[in-house]
Parts: C-alpha cells; structure tokens; sequence
C-alpha cells in the first residue's frame, strides 16, 4: 500500500539521519581543519552540471512527449474517419447493388423499387439522391427531386466507359461559388445477361459525408478537409474554428475511379514548456500523501470490521452447527476426514480431535461392508459420486446403524474444488416405521385376500361339490364293478374310474392349495414372473367370479413377453381384485356388453420397457367425482365395501415399481391398466 510504504520510508530516514548528520558533521569538521581534496569540488561541479541539464531537460521531454502523443492521437482519429467513411460507402454499394440484381431479374416495378429505396436513404443520410437510368442515360426513376447539376461531357464520357467495361465507379463533381456543394457520385452499370439495361446512380454531398461520419468531439478539436488529386479543396468542416498548422494529417481516400484524401489539421496550440510544473508537482505529492492516509485508515477501518463480522459468522456457524441433529463430515481430495461437527461425533460415538486428520479405512466403518466402502471411496475421489446413498456404520460399541449420506463437492473462492462435504443423517427411526408400515401393509393385504376368499366362498363351495361328487360317482361305480363275479370283474374300467377318480381328487387338491396359497400370511418374495402363465393361472378363480353374472372372458396376451421381477401372489391379488370390480361393474349392464377383456402387451419405447396389463369391462363406468378420490384409503361406493382394495392394488404396484391408473373405456365401461418394469434377464 503507497501508505504503508510512505510510513515505513519516514520512520528509516528518521531512524538513519542522526547517525549520517553526526558522520557528516565529523567530516566537515575534518576538512576545516585541513585542506579541501581538489577532487571533492569536482563532483560537486559534476553533480550539479549534470542535474540542472537533468531539470531543463525534463520539461521539454515531457512537452516533446506530449506533442508526438498528440499528433499519434491526431493520426488515429483520422484513420477512424477514414476507416468510417469507407465503411459507410461500402455499405452503400451493397445495397446499391442488391437495388441491381433486382433490376436485373426483373422484379421491382416502380412501387416496389421506390419501397427499397426508403430504409437505404433512411440508414444514409448522406446520400442525396438515388437514380434509376434507362440505357440511353434517360432517368426512369429518382428517389427525390433535389436538383442535381447535369454531367458534362467529360463526365458522360467516363460513365459510357464504366458501363462499357461493366464496372462501378465513383465521379467527382466539384461545387461551384456561391452554388451547390461538391458531389460525389457512384453509378453501377446493371446488365441482364450481357445486355447493357441501364445504371443505378448514387448521388453523394461531401458536406453532408463529413457532418454524418465526422463525430462532433473530432469535429470541435480539429479542422477536416476533404481535397482531390490535384489539392482543391472540395468541403470542410471546422466546428471548433479553423486548425493553427501545428499538428496536420494527410489520408488518402481513393475509391474506384476518384482519388480523394482527408486532412486533418488540429486547433490546438503546441504544449507550453513548464505550466507550474514545480508547484503541480508539490500539490499531487501532497494529495497522493493524504489519499494515502486516508486509504489507509480507510483499509485498516475494513479490515477492523471484516475481522469482527468474521468472528460473529464463526460463532453463528458452530453454534448452527452444534445444534444440528444432522452429521455433517468434510473431506480432502485423497479421503482425508478435516472436519466434523458434534452431531457426526455423537452418531458414530468417536470424539472430533480423533477423527480430524485421520486417512481411510474409518473406524466407523463395519467390516463386513468394507469392500463397499472402499469402492464408495475410490468413486467419491474420481468425482462419480452420487448425490446420496444410502450405507451402515458402527459405533464405537459396536453397534451397527443406517445412515443416509449426501455427498456435494467442496469449492474454494477460485472455484477450484478441495474436497467433499457430506451431510449424514441416522436413519434407525425411519426404517422402524417403514417396517412397521410394511407389517401394517402385509396385514391389509392378508385381510382383503381373505376377504376376497370370503367373498368367493359360495362360487368355491360349488367349484369343490363338483370334483367331490365325481369322485363319489366313480368309487360307487368301481365298487359296483367289485361286487360282482370276480371272474369277470372289467379290470379295464375299474382302472379308468379309478383314474378319473384320482384325476378329480387331484383337481379339488389343488383348488384348497390354491386357496391356501393365496390367503396365507408370507413374506414378500420376489422372482422372475411370466405375466402370461400368472393371468392363465388365475384365469379359473376368474372365471368362478364371472359365472355368477353371466360375464364372458377374453384374453389378449402377446406371447413373446419378457418376465417381470415380482411376487407372484401379490400381482394374483391385484389381478382378482381388478377383474372382481370389473365383473361387479358389469351386474346391471346388457347382456351383450358383458365381457370382460384382459390384455397384456409390452411397451419397448420407455426406458426400462413396460410390460402393460389392462383390465377392461363394460360397465357402469367411473364418475368424475369418484375417479378423484377412487384410491383414497377407506373410500368405496360399495355399501358393504372396505374401502381399501384399489389402494391395496396401488401400494402393491408401487412396490414393484410401476404405475396403477385408470381412464374412461371409449366403448362403455373402465380400463385398469398397471405396468411393470420388464426384467433385463430373460
């Protein structure tokens, strides 16, 4: 800081000036007392030769210096004038152009070329005047009736030989005293293939050129000129008054056909040779004195208050920090633990000056999940970690306990990254309700397969009367074989009744493991499920339900469908419940319309691919009213019913995964549809 540096400056030259005045009075009393070395009065001529050159020399360096800045400034000024007025022409000549290739084509009559005409003379003020001439030189169309003074002959001559030689050019028309201005003009010749059809004349006022290219702040410090080859002066602009010769420029301006050049002469006098250079000089040291004081006190004041706020932020974070519940763990780029709050010390049961510093392996780690912590570790410091994840740790007691883990990169003030921070949270509470809900769940899907069972009660009973009394019929029948003369007892017809009779027995078995099955309490178990073989399965308990209501079946199942990965028994339970609403939706609907339609089919666009099953009937259908709150728990339309088979139906899905919703069967009626992810192992 130019302060500090002041301050450190005074305090040497008042530390050092006692000894060097006390070595320097001791010198002078020595050559009193003797004779000055002739060598001494030599440097002091040399010196003081050399600084009054060196004083005289400074100002006119500096006004020299100031003089070659000012004719450098003066030269890239004119160059920007030039460069702008090229520019600008340039742009002229494009449209210009494109006004010819129109012509050429034959597409803008008068009314459209006239449109064209306006946004070019609105962007280019400068231009006076644009004229369509016929090939004979006979004016079709101007864009105004400024007058313009004719060409002469010379002129006329040079316009026939650009049109000729199928180039554009620019002619010079030099104003006359007391009337117009100088012109520029620029014709471009227009042909329709090789045909000569005319020339698009561009009339432009040097006057005007300057006022609109020349900027107002270059115009009120210098005179601009604008000469031809020859030196005559064809337009000026002096905003500021006429230049004083000092510091003069020269740029040629030649364009296609005319030779021009812009000068420049500034107003502004030579530098003058010593403004109060001593007195100026004492008035900045001192100001640049006090602004560094004030810098100073004004940088130490900052620093003053930084320190407090930053004193006040370090004590509002830890003592945030120390209330939190959540852990909260930083990390170097190699793995190295550099902070911890006491949330994460009181989890894992380990103290902070313990953990700060320490490397992996962690102590919090459990050992039989070591390898994934190793490979969580050796992501987390190639920059592939997830945004959380979810783990065990151990106390210092040992005990084990889940934690959920957000991990997020660490960036200093550079945007460099430093680290890792994690935030943990333990999870203990979350997993006891989430196995309690599992339970509760378990149970609610328990009841409703045995209230489903219930319901089923009476079509089951008839379904069990039928095996039972075939058996009964064919043990009659082969014991009425056996009551007769045992030479002649049909052992062939005693085999087959007692085949059929097993058969049957067979049947009804398995009814009572079907059932048994169904409404037994389990855990669920998942496996690799063909959604074909599960419907085909539970099409006869389907068809036990439909039969009462006279309602036919109809499945539509694509063969070639990939297994999902499920439990068999809780998709069972969606699909009769599904099929059970439907068939009861279907009780008062006609007789034609009762048909109830499975379909099963496989969605290859979505990522994983869906399998679909859909469930549609034909009945009643779903208001809209209802349709809102159809899977609310305890909501039913049923006046016996639970309210908790769809939302069963919906829990169930969700837990593998997939979607249960409903729409409006376009035929009549309802369609289900729940979808599954596909398993990628076939």
């Amino acid at each position: 800081m130019p302060a500090a540096a002041v301050h450190y400056a005074l305090l040497h030259f008042e530390k050092a000036s006692t000894p060097m005045m006390i070595h320097a009075s001791s010198k002078l009393s020595a050559a009193l007392s003797g004779r000055r070395p002739p060598w001494r009065w030599l440097a002091v001529t040399l010196l003081m030769v050399l600084f009054f050159p060196t004083v005289l020399w400074l100002p006119w360096q500096a006004q020299r210096l100031e003089s070659n800045e000012r004719q450098e400034q003066l030269i890239a000024d004119t160059l920007w004038v030039e460069q702008t007025i090229r520019f600008q022409l340039g742009r002229d000549e494009e449209s210009i152009s494109l006004l010819a290739t129109e012509v050429a084509s034959g597409q803008p009559g008068l009314k459209k070329f006239r449109e064209r005409l306006l946004p070019v003379l609105r962007n280019s003020r400068e231009l006076l005047r644009i004229d369509w001439l016929g090939p004979q030189g006979k004016l079709i169309y101007a864009s105004n009736d400024i007058a313009l003074p004719e060409l002469g002959d010379s002129d006329t001559n040079l316009s026939s030989t650009a049109a000729n030689n199928k180039i554009a050019r620019y002619f010079l028309l030099p104003g006359r005293p007391g009337g117009t201005s100088s012109l520029l003009l620029y014709e471009l010749p227009v042909f329709k293939g090789a045909d000569y059809i005319g020339t698009l004349r561009a009339s432009y006022s040097l006057s005007l050129l300057l006022e609109e290219m020349v900027p107002w702040w270059f115009a009120q410090d210098n005179e601009i000129s604008i000469v031809d080859a020859d030196d005559t002066l064809l337009t000026r602009r002096s905003a500021g008054g006429s230049g004083r010769g000092i510091y003069t420029h020269r740029r040629p301006l030649e364009l296609p056909g005319v030779t021009l050049s812009l000068r420049t002469n500034s107003i502004k006098s030579a530098p003058k040779l010593l403004p109060n250079l001593l007195v100026g000089s004492v008035v900045l040291l001192s100001l640049g004195l006090l602004w560094s004081l004030w810098a100073l006190w004004r940088d130490i004041n900052r620093r003053i208050a930084a320190e407090v706020a930053l004193r006040q932020q370090i004590s509002f974070r830890t003592a945030m920090e120390n209330s939190l519940l959540t852990g909260l763990r930083a990390r170097d780029l190699t793995g190295r633990v550099t902070y911890v709050n006491p949330a994460f010390c009181q989890m894992v049961g380990i103290p902070a000056e313990q953990l700060v510093g320490m490397a992996p392996p962690m102590p919090y780690w459990a050992p039989e999940v070591m390898d994934a912590y190793q490979q969580r570790l050796s992501q987390v410091l190639q920059g592939k970690v997830a945004p959380q994840h979810e783990t065990v740790f151990q106390r210092a007691n040992g005990e084990r306990f889940p934690v959920l883990i957000f991990e997020s990169p660490l960036v200093d003030a550079s945007g460099k990254q430093t680290g890792w921070m994690g935030s943990l949270l333990d999870i203990s509470d979350r997993r006891r309700v989430e196995d309690l809900n599992r339970q509760q769940q378990e149970k609610l899907q328990a009841s409703a397969r045995l209230a489903t069972m219930g319901e089923m009660a009476s079509t089951l009973a008839h379904e069990l009367n039928q095996p039972l009394a075939a058996i009964s019929s064919y043990t009659t029948g082969a014991l009425n074989l056996l009551e007769g003369e045992p030479d002649k007892i049909d052992t062939a017809m005693l085999k087959q009744a007692l085949e059929k009779a097993s058969a049957q027995a067979q049947r009804a078995g398995q009814i009572i493991r079907s059932v048994h099955t169904f409404v037994k309490k389990r855990e669920p178990m998942r496996e690799l499920v063909s959604l074909k073989t599960l419907i085909e399965s539970v099409a006869p308990l389907i068809e036990m339900q439909a039969r009462p209501f006279f309602v036919s079946m109809i499945l539509n199942i694509r063969a070639d469908l990939p297994p999902v990965l499920a439990d068999r028994v809780l998709l069972e339970q969606v699909v009769l419940n599904l099929t059970r609403n439907a068939v009861e939706a279907m009780r008062d609907a006609a007789s034609e319309k009762r048909m109830l339609r499975i379909v099963v089919r496989l969605d290859a666009d979505t990522l994983p691919p869906q399998v679909i099953v859909e469930i549609i009937d034909r009945g009643h259908g779903i208001p809209d009213e209802v349709s809102e709150r159809l899977f609310s728990p305890f909501f039913s339309t049923k006046a016996e019913g639970m309210g908790m088979g769809l939302n069963i139906c919906r829990s169930a899905i969700e837990f593998h995964g997939g979607l249960l919703t409903h729409r409006h069967n376009p035929q009549g009626g309802t369609v289900f549809q729940f979808s599954l992810p596909a398993s990628e192992t076939a």
